[in-house]
């Protein structure tokens, strides 16, 4: 919790709007650890974003977190002039029960429940979840422009991986897990007030360990829509994925079927050079997604949620969670709305 003293100190000037109250708007967040550090939360105050999305916030879980670890830590975010916009997934081990349908994946969905229950309750908006328990996978890092080190996916080096979770699963296995577990928690997303937003699959298509990976085209997410009618329903849109599966044409699509719905929550925004059997992250605007083409169609079906920037390369100097790299690609997503906003006045 931050003191008196340090709330003072991280206060919004006179004159500026204070950036957890910018109403439903599109706006640049950023994506922080866990643990919150405080130069990362500092740092996305000085950024002038709107907010933060917390991976997995470092609380314990046990029976699910609880409201008063999470309304702690709404506080702490809150303190430095931030909104809590999304929690970007429960702990990923407790999660596998659930997408494999091993034994206790139903003490693990009402682990899931009171969670959601609790964000309600917390006014934390958005959980994110995503159908792939051998998580983001890639065949190594590579030297990127100025030397940035970014990571690389070739399917060639993945096609022998020995099974990751003692079995083969299949596309069908993966539906009818997936189905169980929807079914059961969007009534109570709906109840508490709180959106389930669904992640690709990250390299897409390809499976991984013998487990096959389902979100991974547009002919899935929209099987995945159709599972469930709820407002509660929709997309972490990841631009990065969107564009591994068929690139600047494919994401756009995804935009506006889903956006025109009402269905994307946040956005990762990333690019990338080649597609999903070899490519390399890279900064954006230097990979083969028109990143202009992208902005301009989340204005146009009047998204209204953050965009945040996603797997930062590591710049000279950086470390961990790349705050150079963070602040380029943060003031980039700026720069571009500002003048898209600009020219639609």
């Amino acid at each position: 919790m931050a003191t008196t003293a340090q709330t003072s100190a991280h206060a919004t000037p006179a004159g500026q709007p204070h950036a957890a109250h910018q109403g439903d708007l599109l706006r640049i967040a950023v994506g922080v650890t866990g643990k919150l550090p405080d130069e990362q939360l500092q740092q996305a105050q000085q950024m002038g974003c709107s907010g933060v999305v917390v991976a997995s916030p470092a609380i314990p879980f046990d029976n699910g977190w609880s409201y008063d670890d999470l309304a702690r830590l709404r506080e702490r975010i809150e303190s430095f002039d931030l909104r809590w916009e999304a929690i970007q997934h429960t702990p990923l081990d407790r999660f596998d029960e659930i997408r494999l349908g091993l034994p206790g994946r139903d003490r693990e969905i009402e682990n899931y429940q009171n969670t959601i229950r609790n964000m309600g309750r917390a006014g934390i908006p958005i959980l994110a979840y995503n159908w792939r328990p051998n998580r983001v996978y890639r065949t190594g890092t590579i030297a990127g422009r100025g030397g940035a080190r970014v990571t690389a996916f070739d399917a060639e080096l993945a096609k022998d991986l020995p099974l990751s979770h003692g079995r083969a699963y299949t596309a069908e296995e993966m539906w009818q897990t997936y189905e169980y577990f929807i079914t059961r928690v969007i009534p109570v997303a709906e109840e508490a007030g709180v959106k389930l937003a669904l992640h690709p699959d990250d390299p897409p298509g390809h499976d991984v360990g013998g487990v096959a990976r389902i979100m991974s085209s547009f002919e899935g997410f929209k099987r995945a829509s159709e599972i469930v009618d709820s407002p509660n329903w929709g997309l972490l849109f990841c631009i990065g994925c969107w564009t591994e599966m068929g690139g600047t044409d494919y994401a756009l699509n995804g935009i506006r079927h889903f956006g025109e719905r009402g269905k994307l929550f946040y956005v990762h925004f990333r690019d990338v050079q080649g597609t999903a059997g070899k490519f390399r992250e890279c900064f954006p605007g230097e990979g083969i997604l028109d990143v202009t083409a992208v902005m301009r169609a989340l204005k146009e079906v009047r998204f209204t949620g953050a965009i945040i920037d996603d797997h930062a390369p590591h710049m000279v100097g950086d470390e961990g969670w790349a705050p150079k790299s963070r602040a380029y690609q943060t003031g980039y997503l700026m720069g571009m709305l500002r003048v898209l906003e600009d020219l639609s006045q």
